[in-house]
C-alpha cells in the first residue's frame, strides 16, 4: 500500500481489515480529525486477553457489588434469582456488543463516526449527546466512590484526616477526577496497560474477599431467602423489570465498543475476549457483593451493602489501606474505559476541529461534577438530600436503557442488513457525502420508541414499553428502521481499492 498521501481519499482493503488513505478531501473537512480517524493497521494491537482484561477491569466495581442488593430491594427478586438475572442479562448483552463491535475491527472507526452511517453525518451527534451524557453521569457517579475510598485511604494513614469528614471526601473526589482524566488523555495505549495490569489483581483481591466472607454465611440459607413481592404475584413481572435494568447497566458499552474494537487485531479476537470477561465476571462479583454484604453483619456489627465503607470499619489499618488501594484501582479501571472514551469521542464528533481528545477529556471532567454537584454540596454539608446514589441509578436503569435501546437495534439492522458490512470509509468524513447531514430512517426509527416511551412515562399507558424498554425499544427502532431504509438509495462504492 502506497505511503503518499492520494489527493482524493481512498480506503485500501488489508486483509479483514480496512485502512483510511487519507487526501486533502477528508482532511480539510469539518468532521475530521487525527482522534477520531479510522485506527492504522498498526495500532490495532489488543489482543484477547487485552479485550478480556478490559471487562474484567469494568466489571469489578462498586455499582456491580450492589447490584444483587438492588435487584432484591427495588426489583421483588430473591438471591437467587437475582444472580440468575444478572448472568443472562449479561449473556442477552454479549449480542449487541460483539455485532456493533464489528464494524470497529474492520474499518477502524469510533462510535459515533459509526452512527453517521444511520443517522446522518450531522444527525448522529442526536445519539451520540445522549450516550455521553449517561456516561458522563456514571463518570460522577464512580468518581464520588473513588472519593469516598481515598478519603477513607487517608483516614488510615494521615492523622487527623478522618475529621474533615465530608470535606475529605470531596478532596478525594477531586482528586480521584484528575487521576482519571490524566490516564485518558494520554491515549488507548495507556488504558489497555491500566486494564491489563489491573484485572489480575482484581480478580485475585475478589476471590480473596469471597473465601474470607464465606466461612461467615450459610450459602444455602443465603439463596433460601424468599423474594421481598407481594404474595401471589407473578414472578415474571419482576424477573423482565429486573432483566431490562440489568441489560441497561452495559446498554452503554453495547454501543460505544467500537470506541475500542477499533484497537483489535481480529474479529475472533473481540469476540473471544468479551465472551471471557463479561459475564462470569459480573456474576462472580455481584456474588461477592450479597455475600459479603450478608457476612457484614458478623464481621463488623452490622449490615452493609457498600464495599467501600464496609471495609473501611475493618478493625485493621493494614488490610483497609490494601482494600482501599484496591477498590481505588477498580474503580480506576472502570471510570477510564466505561465512562470518559464514549463522551471524549463524542464531543469530539460535534466539531472535530475545535475538540480534540483533551478537550473532550476535559469537557467530560467539567460535566461529571457539574452532574454530581448536589451530592458533593451534601457531602459539604450545604444541603440535605435523603436521595442516596445507589437509589438513583436504580431508577435511572431502566430510563437510559429505554433511550439506547433505539440506538441498539439501528445501529445493528443499519450494518449487517441495510449495508451488509459494507461501509464507504471516506464518504463517512465528509461533509456533502453519501451519508448525508441527517438520515430520516434513522431519526424516524429512534424518534417512535422514544414518544412512546414519553407517553407511557407520562400518561401511564402501555406501561409494559417503558418496563422493558431496552427490548422493546431495540426492536422497534430496529424494524422500523429497517422499513425505512429499505426505500433508500444502496451505499455507493466509488473510493474503495479491493484488496492489497
Amino acid at each position: 500500500m502506497s505511503t503518499e498521501s492520494p489527493r482524493t481519499s481512498t480506503a485500501v482493503q488489508v486483509g479483514e481489515f480496512y485502512e483510511l488513505n487519507t487526501g486533502p478531501d477528508v482532511r480539510n473537512s469539518a468532521h475530521y480529525n487525527e482522534d477520531i480517524a479510522p485506527t492504522r493497521i498498526s495500532e490495532r494491537t489488543w489482543s484477547t486477553w487485552n479485550v478480556a482484561a478490559l471487562w474484567v477491569g469494568m466489571a469489578i466495581c462498586v455499582p456491580t457489588y450492589t447490584l444483587g442488593g438492588v435487584l432484591t430491594a427495588y426489583f421483588g427478586l430473591s438471591v437467587s434469582e437475582a444472580l440468575i438475572t444478572i448472568l443472562l442479562a449479561n449473556l442477552v448483552v454479549l449480542i449487541p456488543l460483539t455485532l456493533n463491535a464489528y464494524a470497529g475491527t474492520k474499518f477502524g472507526i469510533p462510535f459515533p463516526v459509526l452512527l453517521r452511517s444511520s443517522f446522518g453525518i450531522l444527525g448522529s451527534n442526536i445519539p451520540c449527546l445522549i450516550r455521553a451524557l449517561v456516561a458522563c453521569g456514571w463518570f460522577g457517579i464512580q468518581t464520588l466512590f473513588g472519593g469516598v475510598a481515598i478519603h477513607i485511604l487517608f483516614s488510615t494513614l494521615i492523622p487527623g484526616w478522618e475529621s474533615l469528614g465530608g470535606t475529605g471526601e470531596v478532596i478525594g473526589f477531586f482528586m480521584f477526577l484528575v487521576m482519571n482524566l490524566f490516564i485518558v488523555i494520554k491515549g488507548s495505549e495507556s488504558i489497555k496497560i491500566l486494564e491489563t495490569l489491573s484485572a489480575p489483581l482484581l480478580l485475585g483481591v475478589s476471590i480473596g474477599l469471597m473465601m474470607w466472607a464465606m466461612p461467615q454465611v450459610s450459602i444455602t440459607e443465603l439463596l433460601e431467602i424468599p423474594a421481598k413481592r407481594p404474595e401471589g404475584a407473578s414472578f415474571w413481572g419482576y424477573f423482565f423489570g429486573g432483566l431490562t435494568a440489568m441489560v441497561g447497566f452495559w446498554a452503554t458499552l453495547s454501543l460505544n465498543i467500537p470506541d475500542f474494537s477499533r484497537y483489535v487485531k481480529s474479529q475472533k479476537d473481540q469476540i473471544t475476549g468479551q465472551i471471557i470477561g463479561l459475564p462470569l465476571t459480573m456474576l462472580f462479583f455481584a456474588s461477592l457483593g450479597v455475600v459479603l454484604t450478608a457476612a457484614s453483619a458478623s464481621l463488623v456489627g452490622e449490615t452493609i451493602s457498600d464495599p467501600v465503607n464496609l471495609i473501611g470499619k475493618i478493625d485493621s489499618p493494614v488490610w483497609v489501606v490494601i482494600a482501599m488501594i484496591m477498590i481505588i484501582i477498580a474503580t480506576l479501571s472502570t471510570n477510564t474505559a466505561a465512562n470518559i472514551v464514549s463522551p471524549t469521542n463524542d464531543f469530539q464528533n460535534i466539531a472535530p476541529k475545535k475538540i480534540n481528545q483533551t478537550r473532550g477529556v476535559l469537557l467530560t471532567g467539567a460535566l461529571g461534577i457539574v452532574l454530581m454537584g448536589w451530592e458533593l454540596l451534601k457531602k459539604l454539608g450545604i444541603i440535605e438530600s435523603d436521595v442516596s446514589v445507589e437509589a438513583m441509578y436504580t431508577g435511572w436503569l431502566l430510563g437510559y436503557s429505554s433511550l439506547l435501546g433505539p440506538i441498539a437495534g439501528i445501529m445493528i439492522v443499519d450494518y449487517f442488513v441495510i449495508k451488509r458490512q459494507f461501509l464507504n470509509l471516506p464518504e463517512l468524513y465528509k461533509t456533502h457525502g453519501i451519508y448525508r447531514g441527517f438520515n430520516p430512517a434513522g431519526l424516524t426509527a429512534f424518534g417512535i420508541p422514544v414518544a412512546l416511551t414519553l407517553f407511557s412515562i407520562s400518561t401511564g399507558y402501555l406501561n409494559w414499553f417503558y418496563q422493558y424498554g431496552w427490548f422493546t425499544g431495540s426492536i422497534l427502532g430496529g424494524l422500523v428502521y429497517w422499513v425505512a431504509a429499505s426505500k433508500q438509495p444502496a451505499p455507493v462504492t466509488q473510493g474503495l481499492a479491493q484488496g492489497n
